[in-house]
C-alpha cells in the first residue's frame, strides 16, 4: 500500500486520490473552501496550498521539491511524497488568502446565522491575520430572495462556487451562476430561474460561509445550543440518513448524514422540511375514550385496561379482530402489534394502511454525463418494506384494506386495532368506508381527523423524532434511527403500548424487542448497526467531509 507523509505524520491511501481526500481520510485537516468530495475539483480558493517534495521520476529514491506551492485538492497523491501545509510559505498563502477574502466581507458576526459553524470564522482564528490592513470602502451588495427556502447575502460570498457547481453537476438543473468580475463577481440566477429544484436546500449546506441561508432557519436559534441526534428521513422510502437538530424539546432543522450507498451527502427539500408534523398544533396530547356519543379525557391505566378488555370483549362475543399497521411505524412496533393482536385472537386479519405515492420519481442526472446523481422516490412511506416484512413472518389472515371492508361487512372483523397516522388523504374516504361497521375501533395516532372522530379509544403516540427503532427503505436496507426529542406530553410510542398490552412489566426497550424478534427467526434484525451518538456542533461543518 503507497504511502506519504503531511506535516510529518506518515499515512497510507489507496487507488488513485488527491492529497486532500488522503489527509481527509486520516484526520487531518487541511482548510479548503472550494473543494467539496460530491463536486469538481476547481481549485479556485487557493487556501489549501501546500510545499511539496515529490520523488524524482528519473531516480525514485531521491525528493524534488516543486517549485511553487500547489493546491492540495488538485494534486494527486504519490507513494512517497512529502507534504507541508504548515511550512513558513504555506502560512504565509494562508494568511494572505484570509486577509483577500475579508477584504470586502461584512463584520456582521453578532447577527449571522452561520455564526458558530462558519469556515471563515475557523480560518481566521487557525489560519489568519489578527488585524486588518484593508482601510479604504468595502463593496456592498443586496440581499436576494433565490428560491422558496434560501436567501442570497451576497456581501458574505466567498466566491467558492460550490452551489453553482451544485445545481450543475448534482441537481442537474443549472439555476445558479457567476456574474461579472473581479470586485463585481457575485452569484446570482437566471431570470426567472429560482433555485426551486428537488434538491435546492443542499446549496445551505455547502455554503461554507453565511451566503446562503434557510428561511425557515434564520433567525430562530444559534447553532451552539442545537443538539444533533441520527435519524432516517420520515418521509421517504429511499432511507435517506439525517441528523436532527434540536434544542430544548423543539426541532429547528434536519440535515444530511452522510451514506455512500443511500443518498451520499445530500438529501431532498421533502425531508429536510417534512418534520413540521412533529410541532403540529393538533397533535393528540392524550388518551380519550368515546363515552355517550363525545371524548373523555382518561389516563394511561384506564386506556391501556380499556383497550385490552375490548378486544378480548369482541372476541368472547363472537366477533373477530383485525390488526391494521402503518408503514410510517417502526418493524419493532408492527411486530408486537401483531404478536399483541394474534395473542388475543389467533385468526386475527393482518392489513396495511395505503402508501402515499406521488407521481413518478424524479430521476437527476449530471447534464455532462449523464449519469444519474439522485432519485427522490414517488413512494413517500419510510417502512413499508418493514410491514410487508412482519406481514409474511406471522402469516394466516393477510388482507388488503379493500379485502377488509368485506370482512367488516360480514361480521367477521368486529374490532380493530390501528396505526394509521399519517395516511394518504386520497383514502379517507376508504377508510370511513372500511371502519363504518366496526364496533370497536381502538386507533394508536399523532393528530386528529376522520379515523380519530370515529375511534371508541384514541391512543396519542409519539412522532418518529421521539422514539427509536428501525425503518427499512425501499430496496430492504435495514437502518436504525434513535430518538432526539422527548415525547409530547403524555403521548407514548405505539411500541410501548404493545409491550404493556402484551402484559410485560419491564421498561419497553427497541433493543429488548429486536431479540425477540432474532429469536423468532427474523435474523435481519440481530445486528443492525446502531448510529452514533450526537455530533458536537463544532463537527458539524466537517460532517459531510
Amino acid at each position: 500500500m503507497p504511502t506519504m507523509e503531511i506535516d510529518g505524520k506518515k499515512v497510507s491511501f489507496e487507488g488513485k486520490k488527491m492529497i486532500m481526500q488522503v489527509a481527509q481520510d486520516n484526520g487531518i485537516e487541511i482548510p479548503a473552501y472550494c473543494y467539496h468530495p460530491g463536486l469538481s475539483i476547481v481549485a479556485s480558493c487557493r487556501i489549501c496550498l501546500g510545499e511539496i517534495e515529490s520523488p524524482d521520476p528519473k531516480d525514485p529514491t531521491k525528493l524534488v521539491r516543486v517549485p511553487k506551492l500547489m493546491p492540495t485538492c488538485q494534486t494527486p497523491a504519490v507513494d512517497g511524497m512529502k507534504v507541508y501545509t504548515k511550512s513558513p510559505k504555506s502560512r504565509a498563502n494562508q494568511k494572505a488568502v484570509m486577509e483577500f477574502l475579508l477584504i470586502n466581507h461584512p463584520l456582521d458576526c453578532p447577527v449571522c446565522d452561520q455564526a458558530g459553524e462558519c469556515y471563515l470564522q475557523d480560518y481566521s482564528f487557525k489560519y489568519g491575520r489578527g488585524e486588518s490592513r484593508f482601510e479604504e470602502d468595502k463593496a456592498k451588495n443586496p440581499k436576494k430572495d433565490v428560491g422558496n427556502h434560501i436567501l442570497l447575502y451576497a456581501d458574505r460570498c466567498i466566491m467558492c462556487t460550490r452551489c453553482v457547481r451544485f445545481t450543475r453537476e448534482v441537481s442537474g438543473t443549472s439555476e445558479l451562476a457567476v456574474f461579472g468580475r473581479g470586485h463585481k463577481e457575485e452569484i446570482d440566477i437566471f431570470p426567472g430561474k429560482p433555485v426551486n429544484n428537488p434538491l435546492a436546500s443542499n446549496v445551505i449546506d455547502l455554503c461554507p460561509v453565511g451566503a446562503l441561508l434557510d428561511k425557515d432557519f434564520l433567525f430562530t436559534q444559534r447553532v451552539w445550543f442545537l443538539k444533533s441526534s441520527p435519524s432516517i428521513s420520515p418521509v421517504s422510502s429511499q432511507g435517506e440518513n439525517i441528523y436532527i437538530h434540536h434544542n430544548q424539546g423543539r426541532i429547528y432543522r434536519i440535515k444530511p448524514r452522510f451514506n455512500q450507498g443511500i443518498n451520499k451527502w445530500w438529501i431532498s427539500d421533502e425531508t429536510r422540511y417534512g418534520f413540521e408534523f412533529v410541532h403540529a398544533a393538533d397533535r393528540l396530547r392524550v388518551p380519550e375514550r368515546l363515552q355517550f356519543g363525545s371524548s373523555t379525557e382518561i389516563s394511561w391505566d384506564a386506556a391501556i385496561l380499556h383497550a385490552d378488555e375490548d378486544l378480548r370483549g369482541a372476541v368472547k362475543a363472537g366477533g373477530g379482530l383485525a390488526c391494521i399497521l402503518s408503514p410510517f411505524d417502526s418493524t419493532e412496533e408492527m411486530f408486537l402489534q401483531i404478536k399483541c393482536v394474534r395473542s388475543i385472537d389467533p385468526q386475527a386479519w393482518i392489513a396495511m394502511t395505503p402508501v402515499r405515492i406521488d407521481g413518478q420519481d424524479i430521476v437527476l442526472k449530471n447534464p455532462q454525463t449523464g449519469a444519474v446523481t439522485y432519485t427522490v422516490k414517488a413512494e413517500k412511506a419510510p417502512n413499508r418494506k418493514g410491514a410487508e416484512k412482519m406481514m409474511a413472518h406471522f402469516g394466516g389472515n393477510i388482507c388488503t384494506l379493500g379485502e377488509l371492508h368485506e370482512k367488516v361487512k360480514n361480521k367477521k372483523v368486529t374490532a380493530a386495532l390501528l396505526s394509521s397516522d399519517p395516511f394518504p388523504a386520497a383514502h379517507v374516504a376508504d377508510y370511513r368506508q372500511v371502519l363504518t361497521g366496526i364496533q370497536t375501533l381502538i386507533r394508536l395516532g399523532t393528530r386528529g381527523g376522520a379515523v380519530y372522530e370515529r375511534s371508541t379509544l384514541s391512543l396519542p403516540v409519539c412522532t418518529w423524532a421521539e422514539k427509536s427503532g428501525v425503518f427499512e427503505n425501499f430496496e430492504g436496507r435495514i437502518q436504525a434511527f434513535v430518538q432526539a426529542i422527548p415525547p409530547l406530553d403524555e403521548t407514548r410510542s405505539a411500541g410501548s403500548i404493545f409491550w404493556e398490552l402484551l402484559g410485560n412489566n419491564g421498561p419497553y426497550d427497541v433493543r429488548t424487542v429486536r431479540g425477540l424478534m432474532v429469536a423468532a427467526g427474523l435474523n435481519d434484525y440481530g445486528n443492525v448497526a446502531i448510529p452514533e451518538g450526537e455530533l458536537k456542533v463544532e463537527e458539524m461543518q466537517f460532517a459531510a467531509l
